[in-house]
C-alpha cells in the first residue's frame, strides 16, 4: 500500500521535452504520422493538415532511410532572436553517424519556451562543417 501513490506518481509525471522530441521524431521515421501530429502545438495542427504534415516529415524519413532510424541527442539549447522570441531546441544525430567526426545532417525539433511540451517547429539541418582553406 505504500507503494502506491510513488508508482501514481510516476505514472502522471509530465514528459520532458526531450523525451517528446524524441517521441516525435522516432514517430515520424516509423511512419507513425498521426501520433507525431498529435505532439504539435494546437496552432501548428490547425493551419497545416495531416497530409500536409506528411509532406513536411518526407525529407526526414528520406534521410533514415540513407542513415538508419536510430538516432542520438546531438545538442539542445536556446536560439535567441533580435526580438523578445527565445526557442529551445533539441537536435538528434543518426546514429550511424557516430564514428563520423562530425554528422552529416541533423535533425530538429523546437519549443516556443521551457515548459511547452509541444512541438513548435522540426526539420533537418545540415550540419555544421569544417573550413575548406
Amino acid at each position: 500500500m505504500l507503494l502506491q501513490p510513488s508508482i501514481t506518481a510516476a505514472k502522471s509525471t509530465r514528459p520532458s521535452q526531450v523525451q517528446v522530441a524524441r517521441q516525435f521524431l522516432l514517430a515520424i521515421l516509423q511512419r507513425q504520422y498521426k501520433q507525431a501530429y498529435q505532439l504539435l502545438t494546437p496552432e501548428v495542427s490547425a493551419a497545416i493538415t495531416l497530409q500536409q504534415f506528411e509532406a513536411a516529415a518526407q525529407p526526414l524519413l528520406e534521410q533514415s532511410q540513407r542513415h538508419g532510424p536510430a538516432i542520438d541527442l546531438y545538442k539542445l539549447g536556446m536560439r535567441i532572436s533580435d526580438g523578445p522570441v527565445t526557442r529551445y531546441f533539441y537536435t538528434f544525430s543518426f546514429k550511424s553517424d557516430t564514428l563520423q567526426s562530425k554528422p552529416r545532417v541533423l535533425l530538429d525539433v523546437s519549443f516556443r519556451d521551457s515548459t511547452a511540451t509541444r512541438v513548435l517547429s522540426f526539420g533537418l539541418i545540415p550540419a555544421p562543417q569544417r573550413k575548406v582553406k
